[in-house]
């Protein structure tokens, strides 16, 4: 197996404040892998610090053996991350279609100059990406609703939108910020589904945080539990949910047993 991701020793401060402590975990191809712990554990800062949102203060981050430390987002979004976020980021106003056709622009082959005149090269690119966009929306149960504006669908498939739109980037490696937050079991049942169906349809690598037990317990291969930005536990599902300081630590020992789901 090859390694996509490795962080290694990696740290942030603020000030006086340390948000991420010598945070050492990695990520191996079409792996689905947990970075999960309490509210304020570190756990968006790891993903920001990825995606050159945050500078780290110290420690490396190496992405298909080349260091990301110090490329911009661009170029990291260019090199194969992209990734969702806690608050639903859509262009709110565009249609479905529309917010998906926008991100596969990234890897068109005509330039502003072929947009200008459509030319030749500008036509053969917009029919390849219709085709993309139109697959993509079809196999994540979007194609029906692809004319709608994103603002006016239900908040499963506002999220579905903002994985399939990530998707269209064509990524490596995958970061999905807590993708079930709001979403009832039901829609959670079928998000497992998408996640699963992507990574495999895609051959893609998955990162992702979450905060819904059952989602984590039954997706995950690997999990990184950490609190106040240090690693408390490491491993499968089985091993991380039975960790002592994680079932004290992470959800408290009044709430051991929402920890224990059937991996």
């Amino acid at each position: 197996m090859i390694k996509v991701l490795e962080i290694n020793n990696l740290t942030k401060k603020f000030g006086g404040l340390t948000a991420v402590d010598d945070l050492t975990f990695h990520v191996w191809e079409n792996q689905i892998y947990g970075l999960i712990g309490p509210n304020g554990a570190g756990k968006t800062t790891v993903f920001n610090m990825i995606t050159a949102v945050y500078a780290p203060t110290s420690g490396e981050i190496i992405f298909n053996g080349e260091s990301l430390v110090g490329k911009s987002s661009y170029e990291i979004a260019r090199a194969g991350i992209t990734r969702t976020f806690q608050n639903i980021r859509l262009f709110k106003e565009m249609t479905v279609y529309e917010n998906v056709h926008t991100a596969c622009h990234l890897n068109t082959d005509y330039n502003i100059w072929d947009s200008l005149i459509h030319n030749k090269n500008y036509k053969s690119g917009e029919k390849q990406i219709r085709q993309e966009v139109n697959e993509l929306l079809e196999r994540m149960g979007l194609y029906e609703r692809r004319d709608e504006v994103a603002m006016n669908l239900p908040y499963g498939d506002q999220r579905r939108l903002e994985i399939a739109r990530a998707v269209a980037l064509r990524p490596k490696l995958l970061l999905l910020d807590e993708p079930a937050a709001g979403m009832n079991p039901d829609e959670t049942n079928e998000l497992v589904k998408t996640i699963r169906g992507i990574r495999e349809d895609f051959n893609l690598t998955v990162l992702l945080i979450e905060h819904h037990m059952d989602l984590v317990m039954n997706i995950c291969d690997q999990i990184v539990v950490i609190n106040f930005g240090k690693e408390i536990a490491k491993g499968t599902a089985q091993e991380v949910q039975n960790h002592p300081e994680v079932i004290e630590a992470y959800l408290g020992k009044r709430e051991e047993e929402l920890l224990h789901v059937d991996a």
